[in-house]
């Protein structure tokens, strides 16, 4: 998609999105729990989890389609925790894109403003705008079901922004396109995210799009919080567990560690000896965390302590990657090696030495 001029008639302000203490639940089920967040103005910020875990309450929440039982939502110091919908000036985008298939993209752009009995002009100005804006200033005339689904996503967008609202909701919006479209689409989206300025919730489960596209990600399970960052800060410091094994491959080792003479030595469950770092700090507890890339495969007779032995059980082909699955004693490791063209890969059955570098450890609650 060519990028469209970003029309000054398009009167959209960033503003902030705070959730206070905000609790839900269906029945007696809790699906919210204590949810704090400080979402910044024009930022693109996810919402990211495993299904299940209340991200889509979260988001419907903010628009006003659930009520929570308790706590605040504050969008640009007004609390809109008890207003309708229909007074948050809370735009939201569908899983489903909820398009009107009887009528024209035009007319399903002007729906939202129809239905707030503006001006005639108004809304043909506003429409027009929208859609030149995600670049389908000539398909107006259209029914959704002659557009492509990249298409009709941007036609989604294009009514929600015709409404000029304060904050923009995405709730899965590129679930429903194919793997090459989607990495267009998502790039689409973020071009045209920054070009508004608009601060935007995106709702997703696939850690990739989150990673790409938003500023910050808040990792969810069971209705909680587990941590905020930016994508990096998630993948190189995570806080718990879910966070590591949500965000990439993790290895994890159980285990305790035990003081020798020569310093401490973490002891895994599967019989596998690690030394820990003199600085590190171990909880009670803790779990052995490290990445596949984070480790090398060595020749069988290289010292040193990290080094362990085993043997190839399966090859993964990843493109510029090849994961290897290694069972070293009773453990199972994932240990991801570069590809190169003529290089031949190890084949199951093969004996490796893996080491694995004391920095890259971390040290995790479950």
């Amino acid at each position: 998609m060519a990028d469209p001029v970003l029309k000054s008639d398009i009167q959209l302000k960033a503003v902030d999105l705070r959730i206070d203490d905000v609790s839900a639940s269906y029945g007696d089920h809790r699906v919210l729990n204590h949810i704090n967040l400080d979402v910044r103005p024009g930022e693109f910020f996810a919402l990211l989890g495993p299904s299940g875990c209340g991200k889509t309450t979260l988001l419907r929440t903010i628009a006003g389609f659930a009520q929570a039982e308790a706590g605040r939502i504050v969008v640009g110091g007004n609390d809109i925790s008890r207003l309708p919908p229909w007074k948050r000036d809370v735009g939201m985008v569908f899983q489903s894109y909820a398009l009107w298939p009887h009528l024209t993209v035009a007319r399903n752009v002007a729906f939202g403003l129809e239905e707030r009995r503006l001006p005639r002009a108004d809304i043909a100005r506003r429409v027009r705008t929208a859609l030149d804006f995600v670049g389908l200033g000539q398909l107006g005339d259209r029914r959704p079901s002659e557009l492509s689904g990249g298409q009709q996503q941007r036609v989604a967008l294009a009514r929600t922004i015709a409404i000029e609202p304060k904050i923009l909701l995405l709730d899965e919006p590129l679930s429903n396109l194919d793997a090459k479209l989607r990495i267009q689409v998502r790039r689409e989206l973020r071009s045209l995210q920054q070009r508004l300025g608009l601060t935007t919730i995106l709702v997703t489960h696939d850690q990739e799009e989150a990673n790409t596209i938003c500023d910050r990600v808040a990792v969810m399970s069971a209705g909680e919080v587990q941590q905020v960052g930016t994508p990096a800060e998630l993948y190189e410091a995570p806080a718990n567990l879910f966070v590591a094994q949500f965000l990439g491959t993790a290895n994890v080792l159980e285990g305790s560690v035990v003081s020798t003479g020569s310093g401490r030595v973490f002891e895994s469950s599967g019989g596998l000896r690690f030394p820990v770092a003199a600085e590190a700090q171990v909880p009670d507890g803790a779990r052995m965390v490290f990445r596949p890339q984070d480790t090398s495969i060595v020749t069988s007779d290289t010292p040193g302590a990290g080094v362990i032995s085993g043997k190839i059980v399966y090859r993964e082909f990843l493109g510029s990657t090849l994961r290897y699955g290694i069972q070293a004693g009773n453990t199972d490791l994932y240990v991801d090696a570069p590809f190169k063209t003529g290089v031949r890969p190890l084949t199951p059955g093969d004996p490796v030495s893996v080491s694995i570098a004391e920095t890259s450890v971390k040290w995790l609650p479950a």
